[in-house]
């Protein structure tokens, strides 16, 4: 086994100005549909929330990058952030082998000017 971990911490205005530059082409491009619908249904808080799976997206990169061909081999669709019954995060991963990783454990925290993630990746060594 090996742990890998990914942190990363974000403006969240970077985030609003991005979504309200850009809009729908940047919300496609970089979360799921069950993201959009989740953070849109935040309501006034809803860059915090889309700024917290940002940074989520980009620790679990971090984590996982040593696993992969290159750099281009995941997007960022590939990696989606939910949320269980509790409201703990989770993460599902798409376009990766999933025997690689026994565990994925994610925290995710934002404030009125920062969102940031951490996570920790248990992996299985199939060599």
């Amino acid at each position: 086994m090996k742990i890998s971990c990914g942190t990363d911490i974000i403006e969240i205005d970077r985030i609003k100005q991005s979504i309200e530059n850009l809009g729908d082409a940047f919300l496609n491009r970089v979360f799921t549909e069950n993201e959009i619908k989740y953070c849109e249904s935040k309501n006034n808080q809803k860059y915090q929330h889309y700024a917290a799976r940002f940074t989520a997206k980009e620790a679990v990169f971090k984590a996982v990058s040593s696993n992969l061909k290159d750099k281009y081999s995941i997007t960022w669709k590939d990696i989606e952030v939910c949320n269980n019954e509790q409201g703990k995060p989770y993460i599902n991963l798409y376009g990766i082998n999933q025997e690689l990783f026994e565990s994925i454990d994610i925290s995710i925290s934002h404030c009125k000017k920062y969102a940031t993630a951490n996570v920790v990746i248990l992996q299985n060594e199939l060599w």
